[in-house]
Formats: structure tokens, sequence, C-alpha cells
């Protein structure tokens, strides 16, 4: 009974991310209309756009491959595991020891790697300019994600997340080092999931799209599987934030229901806040050019070294 009941919330948490991201991008995209003074559509209007979606039939080009079919699929498998690995209302949970942050990031490496063949697959120009320039964000994007993986890991001396959440929630003070990580993590999750001021995710303008340049030929479920696995994307970005730099709530390995929905409420709080912090965010600030993009990350790449760096003296005085 106790296996088909950790079995039970590991799948709850599963179902909870793959719920939770359509609304999450619904909540950001009515906070940015309410700031521009528009009254905006519904939060569960993503829902509604990707039932309207699957219900659609899928149209590919005469010489589209078998990869270009299956991307959309792996894309958001693998999306969705990472997102699942990731501690929401509680951890230690079943699988969490494979919830390690390297993996996590392999992961996502893997989606970002089929979304850009897929991109180039075609053989359009939009999409070999969007896969192009996903690689260039990915190439300073990752080892700035590696470095905050090394920052937090020197901390907590572990790369499982549910150690993470542990050691973060008995206080760990006030450090210099990870107030750097935690700017470089912001800096790579905006990047990772095309948002402002890296690309903006509302437009088609092929001057300046970069996800969606990579998405234009998928219709049907196809782009259906893909808007998800981009909301479950984001939904991760922000709860991993959430679970490494503010535990607070997360329920503990053991901890009864009661905790368990304290954790939720928890969770759902720690969501709205970051759903409207990013809204008010890319209100108040201009989408960059492309060719200034290397340098904003090239700021959370060098957060990350010195923070890393900082860690090592610091342990070794």
């Amino acid at each position: 009974m106790a296996l088909i009941a950790a079995l039970a919330i590991q799948g709850v948490q599963m179902l909870l991310v793959v719920a939770l991201a359509p609304a999450f991008v619904g909540l950001v995209r009515k906070v940015k209309a309410r700031l521009t003074r528009r009254r905006g559509a519904s939060i569960v209007q993503p829902y509604r756009d990707i039932l309207r979606l699957m219900r659609k039939e899928v149209v590919l080009a005469e010489n589209a491959s078998w990869l270009f079919r299956a991307a959309p699929y792996l894309i958001f498998a693998a999306t969705w595991v990472a997102a699942a690995l990731v501690p929401t209302f509680a951890s230690g949970l079943q699988f969490s020891w494979t919830a390690d942050m390297i993996a996590i990031v392999a992961l996502l490496g893997s989606a970002r790697f089929f979304l850009a063949l897929a991109g180039m697959d075609v053989g359009t120009s939009f999409g070999g300019i969007g896969s192009s320039r996903e690689m260039l964000i990915a190439s300073m994007a990752e080892p700035a994600m590696l470095l905050t993986v090394f920052s937090v890991a020197l901390v907590a001396h572990s790369t499982q997340l549910s150690t993470i959440v542990q050691h973060f929630g008995e206080g760990v003070g006030l450090r210099v080092s990870l107030g750097m990580a935690l700017i470089a993590l912001v800096i790579v999750a905006i990047a990772e999931n095309a948002r402002i001021p890296v690309d903006n995710p509302a437009t088609h303008l092929e001057l300046t799209m970069v996800h969606e340049a990579m998405v234009l030929e998928y219709s049907g479920r196809h782009l259906a599987m893909i808007e998800i696995a981009g909301a479950l994307k984001l939904l991760l970005s922000v709860s991993l934030i959430a679970c490494i730099f503010f535990p607070w709530g997360i329920a503990q390995e053991g901890r009864g229901l009661g905790d368990m929905l304290v954790g939720f409420a928890a969770y759902l709080g720690k969501m709205t806040v970051g759903g409207i912090g990013l809204g008010v965010f890319e209100t108040s600030i201009a989408k960059m050019r492309v060719f200034r993009v290397p340098d904003f990350l090239g700021a959370s790449l060098m957060l990350g070294l010195l923070g890393t760096l900082l860690l090592f003296v610091s342990r070794s005085l």
C-alpha cells in the first residue's frame, strides 16, 4: 500500500505540472494585457487553443521526413519528464532519486536539439534562421545553467533536487554567491523560454523571431504538442527557481497529507507571484536586438562563474 500511495503522489505531481502549465501562460498574458490597459483573453484561453489545435487536421510539407513528424512528441516527452522531476508541493517522492539538476539540463538540451532539427528539416529559410539563433542562445545558456548548478551543488553538497530543497529549507543564510546564481538562473530562464527581451513569443516578424521561426510549418496536433511543451518549459523554469531559492512550504519526505496540501497552496502562490512578476518585467522592458543577446547571456555566464569561484574560495579559507 505504501508503494501504491507513493506512486499515486508521484502521478499527481506529473499531472499537476501538465495541467497548470497552460494556465500559467494564460496568467502571464492576462497580466501583460491589463498592464497595457487591455482586457485581454481569459486565463483559460491557452486550454481552448490547445483543444482547437488538437481537432484540426495536420498539414505536412511534401519534403517533411519522419523526424519532422516525431519531433513534437519527443520534445513534449522530454520536457514533461524534466518538469515532473522538479519538486512542486513535496520533495522526496518516488522518483526523486532521478531528479538530478544535470539530468534536467540534459533533458532540456535534448528537447532543444530535436526542435532545432525539426526547424531545419523542411528546408525553409525561416526554420534555418530560427534554428541557428536557437543554437547561438543555447551555446551560452547551457554553460551558464551548469555553472548555476555547480554553485548550488557546492552549498548543498549534491545535485539532487530533493537534497537541495531539504538543505536550503533548513536555512543557508544570505550569500553573495547564491544571489549571483539566482540572477544567472533568471537570465537563463528568460533566454531558454524565448521571452522578452531575448525573444517576443507574440510576434511573427521574421527578422526578430527565434522560437516561432522553428515551428511555423507545424499545425494541428503537432503544434499543440509544441505549445504544451513550451508552457511546460516555462512552468519548469519558474518552479526550479522557486524550489531552490524559495523552498518555503514544500513538504519534506515522510510528511502527511496536510503538509502536502499546504505545499500545494504554497506552490500555487509561488506560481502566481512568478507569473505576475514575469508579466510586469516583460511589460516594462523592450526587446533587444539579436546581436545583443550574447552580451545578455554573457552576464549570466559571468555571474555563475563568479558565484562558483566565490564558493570555492570561501571553502578553501
